[in-house]
């Protein structure tokens, strides 16, 4: 696969996210963990997870667990950047909450390097910002972590322009990625690609097929898309993940699966080739 940079590490063009495979309608963990191993041969090299990626109460970092344990039995995958985010939680009855205290999160991240198996997280994402805690409070202990080597990479995620300055500033210049919400359904994070690009951010679109229940609609939602995948002869899901790549070189998909088949549609995205024409058509769509 062709390779993309967050802050120093080169990684795969299109990422795996982790989500699927742990909150609602989750397949067995055994199919879970052959999406990994799949994603891994189609030479994916990015996995995204998060510690409040589970459904039930008392399960937290279920994902995270269930990422480290393909890693594992994979054999290998000492290449792969798993990035991981705290901040978010779930209290078990399918609702979000959120916590942006610096003691929480500073233990969040020491809990989720245990579960993960690592002496330091690759990527540590701020997962969204919390109304009740100041902003720079939340960063600056995502800083410590950095100072301290409990991460070796420090991110945000759901984050506006403001936020991505401010973060930046106090990492001393060493912000590596923004992860907000971006697809053809949903496009009012242009501004904060676009700020990424000027800046040399990793920009990594969440739900970037519309999400788990909008991804099947895609076609039906967005007729040029397909008219476009028809045109390559690809699928609708590659012909999107092509155009977000060829938006800018600092965006790094990361498409949830929890089949096989469908990380590795999605992982040859990079192959795709689109016109300047078709790439302008699709962004006008």
């Amino acid at each position: 696969m062709k390779q993309r940079t967050i802050g120093d590490r080169e990684v795969s063009a299109v990422g795996l996210g982790g989500m699927p495979m742990s909150i609602e309608g989750r397949p067995d963990a055994e199919r879970s963990i052959a999406t990994v191993h799949a994603a891994l041969d189609a030479g994916v090299t990015l996995i995204d997870t998060a510690d409040a990626y589970h459904r039930d109460a008392g399960e937290v970092g279920h994902n995270e667990e269930l990422i480290a344990r393909a890693l594992r039995e994979y054999g290998g995958g000492a290449d792969v950047l798993v990035a991981t985010k705290g901040g978010h939680l779930r209290p078990g009855d399918g609702s979000w909450t959120k916590d942006g205290h610096p003691e929480y999160l500073k233990e969040a991240a020491k809990a989720s390097a245990r579960r993960l198996g690592v002496d330091a997280i690759g990527l540590y994402q701020f997962h969204r910002p919390d109304p009740q805690v100041p902003y720079a409070d939340s960063i600056g202990a995502i800083r410590e972590l950095l100072d301290e080597g409990v991460i070796a990479m420090a991110g945000i995620s759901n984050a506006n322009i403001e936020q991505i300055d401010q973060a930046n500033e106090i990492l001393g210049g060493r912000l590596a990625s923004v992860q907000n919400q971006f697809s053809p359904r949903f496009r009012s994070s242009q501004g904060e690609l676009e700020h990424c690009v000027k800046l040399g951010i990793a920009f990594l679109p969440w739900s970037p097929l519309g999400g788990i229940a909008n991804a099947p609609e895609l076609a039906s939602r967005h007729a040029e898309f397909q008219k476009v995948a028809d045109e390559l002869g690809v699928s609708v899901h590659r012909a999107t993940l092509a155009w977000e790549l060829a938006l800018a070189p600092v965006v790094v998909p990361i498409p949830g699966a929890s089949r096989p088949e469908s990380i590795r549609d999605s992982a040859a995205a990079d192959e795709v080739e689109l016109t300047d024409d078709q790439v302008a058509r699709l962004s006008a769509a």
